[in-house]
């Protein structure tokens, strides 16, 4: 019996997937699931396909994600259309997706959704609210230039504000290229400047003739532009991102040229007539006012009468005149009183009498000074005696007379205790009537 011959991996996977690329039934596949694993890549995209029983692995390469017009999601169901094949290093099967859309919803309204949630959290839809002004000069129009929109904005305008200057700046409306016009034609009209206002629309038509005004590029290219913008896409019931965007919405063409022109040039006409009338009125009044406060001025007192403006200072003078009399009076009297008590009291026979009165004061309050000192140092002598005394009693020779004495060593120094003498030392004894030089036998301290 023959030894079988042995594939190598790598054979046996190129069988494999050449079986599935040669399948007829498994080169275009379509199919439905979950979307599962998905974390965008900047270039090929690699997740899963998944329902309750199986999972596929999925392939999206750049140039077939690009023509997405939303964003996968984790949990989002598609409906994919790929090819079924096998990824020889990893020996996994995998489908190839070339389309993709949401299932049960379109891939534009998702798209649309997604934008539109992006855009509000930014902002933007709140950013442009700006009021159009009463009565422009200059207003861009950004449409198609063979459409009935420019037709209808251009009779409105002629109807109701012929003096307007609509400027038409032309962009393809429809298909793939539109955005990139409608973008150009913006930057067009903010390098230019010097417009009132900016009409941007189409007609109506299906969600795919519309979606040039729901590109991001539009809607942050209309962001920025210096103008308040009028959006007029499609009919009343298509909504846009334009549409969110611009300052102002109208459901035509027609209600947008009503907007930027919101009086007619025959009723401004009326307007500005009334109030030239009105302007012209108050005017009048205002003079006609103005000439009776003059006149009223011309015949007051003040003008015919100056004189008596100053009635009421001269008699203020007045009263105040009589009160600086009054009170120069009253103070020369009481200075004049002060001089005369001052007078009486220097008179000389007063003045003696004082004198004396003085002189008797002093000698009794010196005689008095005098005793009081005399019993003063008669007491401190006596204090003195006594405090004398007591301390005699007190001094060492008194003590010494009564049969006491105090021994010393021979530098003169006290001493009291047993320990201060030291045996064969000399010391001195001191009496009454002298000294007793002795030297230390012995000594004893007593008990207790």
């Amino acid at each position: 019996m023959s030894e079988p011959d042995f594939l190598t991996v790598s054979l046996l996977t190129e069988y494999l997937r050449r079986k599935f690329d040669l399948d007829p039934y498994l080169k275009q596949v379509f199919l439905t699931g979950e979307v599962s694993n998905f974390r965008q890549r900047p270039g090929h995209q690699y997740f899963s396909l998944k329902d309750d029983h199986a999972k596929i692995s999925v392939v999206m390469f750049k140039s077939a994600f690009a023509k997405l017009k939303f964003k996968p999601e984790e949990g989002m169901k598609v409906r994919v259309v790929g090819r079924v094949t096998l990824y020889p290093a990893s020996g996994q099967y995998q489908i190839v997706i070339d389309k993709m859309e949401p299932d049960g919803v379109g891939d534009l309204y998702q798209a649309l959704a997604q934008l539109k949630e992006k855009l509000e959290k930014e902002g933007l839809f709140t950013r442009n609210q700006r009021p159009l002004r009463p009565f422009p000069k200059r207003v861009a129009v950004i449409t198609s230039p063979s459409g009935a929109v420019i037709q209808d904005i251009m009779t409105t305008v002629a109807r109701r504000y012929p003096i307007l200057q609509i400027v038409l700046f032309p962009a393809q409306v429809q298909g793939d290229t539109a955005a990139a016009t409608i973008v150009t034609q913006l930057e067009r009209v903010k390098a230019m400047g010097g417009f009132d206002a900016l009409i941007i629309g189409r007609g109506g038509g299906s969600i795919e003739d519309l979606w040039p005004f729901n590109e991001e590029k539009v809607a942050r290219a209309l962001v920025d532009m210096p103008m308040p913008i009028v959006s007029s896409v499609g009919h009343e019931t298509d909504t846009t991102i334009t549409d969110f965007i611009a300052d102002h919405r109208a459901a035509t063409p027609t209600a947008a040229a009503e907007l930027v022109t919101p009086v007619p040039l025959v009723d401004a006409l009326d307007r500005l007539a009334q109030d030239r009338l009105r302007l012209t009125t108050a005017m009048k009044n205002r003079i006609a006012n103005a000439q009776e406060r003059l006149d009223r001025s011309r015949r007051s007192v003040v003008l015919t009468q100056p004189e008596r403006l100053y009635d009421q200072y001269l008699q203020q003078v007045d009263q105040l005149k009589n009160r600086l009399h009054a009170a120069t009076k009253a103070q020369l009297d009481f200075l004049a009183h002060r001089v005369q008590v001052a007078q009486t009291a220097l008179n000389p026979r007063q003045l003696g009498v004082r004198v004396a009165t003085g002189q008797q004061t002093v000698q009794t309050a010196t005689h008095r000074l005098q005793t009081a000192m005399q019993s003063l140092l008669q007491a401190k002598r006596q204090a003195f005696a006594q405090a004398n005394e007591g301390l005699e009693h007190l001094g060492p020779a008194q003590i010494l007379g009564r049969g006491y004495a105090y021994v010393t060593d021979e530098q003169g120094r006290m001493l009291k205790h047993v320990a201060d003498f030291k045996p064969q030392a000399a010391a001195v004894i001191h009496v009454t009537d002298g000294l007793v030089p002795v030297v230390v036998q012995e000594r004893t301290k007593k008990n207790g």
